[in-house]
């Protein structure tokens, strides 16, 4: 045998060896019975990203988690497709079967395996949901999400992370319409209303939290869950909170209200979900180390002014902080105190002196 051909025996050996290792697509049949998905809908003809067809109905042992096809499939089909493809042709919608997030091909395995292949990133597709009967936490979610979207037709896709958030939701709409058939004077439907809810009370209000990067204190949540819980304190329960009552000052108590703030307002208007604090801290300092201590706080941007005073304390400063409204004034100088000054050394002890009502002449 030459040279020549033992290395290619040896490559093929490989490349079958790679190929029956390589994990297949996924079982539609085997996840359907694992999250005992009978019931359907059809969602008709809709854009699915290609990252989200992780497996086949009837085909998953002919390609691999990536849409390749195996080695045992010849390549002309394949290649005929891609051509189609690369000259512009229009082919024909993939018919694809989705349960939750994922999405499985009855027809079409080919083309998602060269649409992927060339590059791109989308696909369209005719759906049949199966909607997962069991009831773990995640299932009941899913169906109450879709619930939610089938009922009002809203556009974007609300991501809840707790049981029962989106009645909450519901409850809003239902309000709203009432609202809008009374200023209209004219019978409103559910979808016309929950549009207008959309676009002029949960986005505004949504964006107004992201703004304030309020998301950063709430490990695992999302800002639906945020705008849930803020739109629930403000317009259901009223009541003054011991963190974030500077919500207060921003959001009116009343959802109408806050719509007809937010109509006169282009988005880059929206205000921030912020406010300044200031503190007063009194600093007892080791001896002969006034100076150097005095220069290292003056170097931090939050500190507005610096005292050399005589008495029971040696330093009086004004700290001018900024928070999110979820936070506590008291957490956020505490922070900044441990972390920025009793730290440096020299600082012997801290008081820290929060103002209540203040008078501030110009």
């Amino acid at each position: 045998m030459s040279t020549f051909s033992s290395t290619s025996s040896l490559l093929n050996r490989i490349a079958r060896l790679f190929d029956t290792r390589s994990k297949h697509a996924k079982c539609f049949e085997e996840k359907r019975l694992n999250e005992a998905a009978f019931d359907t809908i059809d969602r008709g003809v809709k854009t699915v990203a290609l990252e989200k067809i992780t497996g086949s109905v009837g085909r998953y042992h002919d390609f691999d988690n990536s849409f390749r096809p195996r080695q045992h499939l010849p390549g002309e089909r394949l290649e005929r497709i891609k051509k189609l493809i690369r000259q512009g042709h229009k082919l024909p919608p993939v018919k694809l079967y989705q349960i939750r997030d994922e999405f499985y091909v009855l027809d079409g395995n080919h083309r998602i395996s060269a649409a992927k292949q060339l590059g791109h990133k989308q696909i369209e597709a005719r759906i049949l949901e199966f909607i997962p009967s069991r009831n773990t936490l995640e299932n009941v979610l899913y169906r109450e999400k879709t619930a939610f979207h089938d009922q009002t037709g809203i556009p974007g896709q609300i991501e809840l992370t707790e049981l029962g958030q989106y009645a909450l939701l519901n409850n809003q709409i239902e309000i709203h319409r009432r609202h809008l058939q009374y200023i209209r004077n004219c019978r409103v439907d559910l979808k016309t209303a929950a549009l207008d809810w959309y676009q002029t009370i949960y986005q505004p209000l949504r964006t107004i939290i992201e703004k304030g990067n309020l998301l950063a204190g709430f490990a695992g949540r999302t800002l639906d869950d945020l705008y849930a819980y803020i739109s629930y304190q403000q317009w259901v329960k009223g009541q003054r909170r011991r963190y974030g009552i500077g919500i207060d000052r921003l959001i009116p108590k009343d959802m109408e209200d806050f719509r007809e703030q937010m109509a006169e307002k282009e988005e880059f208007e929206y205000p921030e979900m912020k406010r300044q604090i200031t503190a007063f801290v009194l600093i007892n300092i080791r001896a002969r180390n006034e100076n150097r201590i005095m220069d290292k706080l003056f170097a931090l941007e939050e500190i507005k002014e610096i005292h050399s005073v005589h008495g029971d304390i040696d330093l009086l400063v004004k700290i001018v902080l900024t928070r999110d409204l979820l936070a506590s004034d008291t957490e956020i100088i505490a922070h900044f105190v441990q972390d920025n000054i009793r730290r440096i050394n020299g600082v012997l002890s801290t008081q820290t002196l929060i103002p209540g009502f203040s008078k501030i002449k110009p």
